[in-house]
């Protein structure tokens, strides 16, 4: 069985919120000893958004995270932990994966309970519904464009000097826009825009 050791993850956003990551600390401590837990480590990121990818204390922790070092994660907050729910979803299911538990003590949730793992399962089944509905409105607005005639993608590069050349040497528009793989109203542009820099 794991050693009962956790890791007490700090952030504060700014170097200035000193005292929010005091009270987060001391949050935090009389939390786990309240639960029986005497062996900890305590990471503190101050200053440091967490949209970052990159925070020293937390990827410190997280790396030893993965070499079963800790039995749990404890923080005073989702945001404190990660600034979207899917971030936060993928270190929740890593966590799982290894077998360590995820406690944030704002919102009461501790997966080394059965309610905790509960509330995991309806916050991960939410986002999955919320990715659904995403991508079927994409895939609807995507058809009704379509319907409405409007061309989807990026639009083709065309190629101007094949287009120019073509036309001084007396090529038609339809004989132009084949060879240069592009529509006649392109050719049509473009011999527009040669004959005012030829005047």
């Amino acid at each position: 069985m794991k050693k009962q050791r956790a890791a007490l993850y700090i952030r504060t956003s700014t170097s200035f919120q000193a005292n929010g990551a005091d009270s987060q600390e001391k949050a935090l401590i009389g939390f786990v000893k309240s639960k029986g837990i005497t062996n900890f480590e305590i990471f503190r990121d101050e200053g440091h958004s967490g949209r970052k990818s990159s925070r020293p204390e937390f990827d410190r922790m997280l790396e030893l995270v993965r070499s079963g070092k800790f039995s749990s994660i404890c923080c005073y907050s989702f945001s404190r932990m990660a600034r979207s729910t899917k971030q936060l979803l993928d270190l929740m299911n890593e966590f799982k994966e290894i077998n360590v538990n995820f406690i944030s003590i704002t919102e009461a949730i501790d997966t080394s309970t059965s309610i905790g793992r509960l509330v995991f399962s309806f916050i991960a089944s939410l986002s999955q519904f919320e990715a659904e509905l995403v991508s079927e409105r994409v895939s609807h607005g995507l058809s009704a464009a379509k319907a409405r005639g409007k061309r989807l993608g990026a639009p083709k590069k065309v190629n101007t000097e094949l287009i120019r050349e073509l036309k001084s040497q007396g090529y038609k528009y339809r004989e132009i826009a084949k060879l240069a793989g592009c529509s006649v109203a392109s050719v049509g542009r473009e011999a527009k825009l040669f004959s005012k820099v030829g005047n």
